[in-house]
């Protein structure tokens, strides 16, 4: 990330969640309140792209639309990113609510971008002490925003800003007030494509060091057919290169049949590992308007042993 620029995938992303929550029904996800966080020319610039980006998608329609809203929910459902976004944060929350029944007392969400779960989940938060870590940068761009928004922070919401070339998630988290004794879930959305294996690695070692036996990490990633432009989805082909554009390539895969065994070589033991079927089936059966999982997002719940 440069120096002094929040993340713009942070903001884009945020915005799909506003988008649907405004604007579909039934919702996969319902983040009520992220459209307070996406700032008024950030949405017209992403609206305007979008618009844009459907002549491309679909020449043959595109001319047919009669408005940029009728364009935009079809780019909603045309690309990947949004499907991604809301499956991957339904499916957190629901893991969240089992593990907080089960003693989990703090909620870790790493690259936390403009998530508004302390503001918009006040039952779950009566039972979590939550740690956002990002960059810096972003986190302050966010808490602007939260004070613009006229927000009260809850006295359990902890910022934790860091960054990773200069520090690591152990030694961030030792300066917080986060207890590495507590159960914990470490949520890590959005990111594992945009590391080297190595780092992705790293990560998910420090956290298991970092957290007790029964503590969980979910996270999200895609297969390594992802990145083989013959095996590839079109509309996954088309994500990588507009992350390529905006200067936030993503670069690793991984390969779920063979991922259990990774994960066990530093103490985390795969406790369920959704293929995109599996998604499928489980937030996107029966829909009619068009959003399905993308080909190649799987989601994993590892557990510290």
């Amino acid at each position: 990330m440069e120096e002094k620029q929040f993340s713009r995938s942070a903001v884009i992303m945020a915005y799909h969640r506003a988008h649907h929550a405004m604007h579909d029904t039934p919702r996969i996800f319902n983040d009520f309140l992220a459209h307070h966080l996406v700032p008024e020319e950030a949405r017209s610039i992403i609206e305007y792209h979008m618009a844009e980006a459907l002549k491309l998608y679909d020449p043959e329609r595109a001319a047919s639309f009669p408005d940029q809203a009728t364009a935009i929910a079809r780019m909603m459902r045309a690309l990947a990113a949004p499907s991604m976004v809301f499956s991957r944060a339904q499916y957190t929350e629901d893991s969240l609510e089992q593990a907080a029944g089960q003693g989990v007392r703090q909620y870790v969400i790493l690259g936390a971008g403009f998530d508004t779960f302390a503001f918009r989940r006040p039952e779950m938060l009566e039972k979590l002490q939550v740690f956002e870590v990002d960059h810096p940068t972003t986190q302050a761009f966010k808490r602007q925003r939260i004070a613009e928004a006229g927000w009260e922070q809850p006295a359990n919401l902890h910022f934790v800003p860091v960054d990773f070339e200069q520090e690591s998630l152990a030694a961030a988290l030792t300066r917080s007030s986060y207890d590495p004794q507590s159960l914990s879930l470490f949520s890590w959305l959005g990111v594992t494509y945009y590391l080297t294996r190595e780092a992705v690695f790293d990560t998910l070692r420090a956290m298991a060091e970092i957290a007790p036996a029964g503590s969980a990490v979910i996270f999200d990633y895609l297969d390594t057919d992802a990145f083989i432009p013959g095996k590839a989805a079109k509309r996954v082909q088309r994500m990588l290169g507009e992350a390529q554009f905006l200067g936030e390539p993503m670069k690793t895969g991984f390969n779920p049949s063979i991922i259990t065994t990774e994960l066990a070589s530093f103490s985390l033991r795969l406790h369920e590992n959704l293929s995109p079927t599996d998604i499928q089936e489980r937030y996107f059966q029966g829909r009619t308007d068009g959003y399905y999982a993308c080909e190649h997002q799987h989601f994993a719940w590892a557990v510290v042993e």
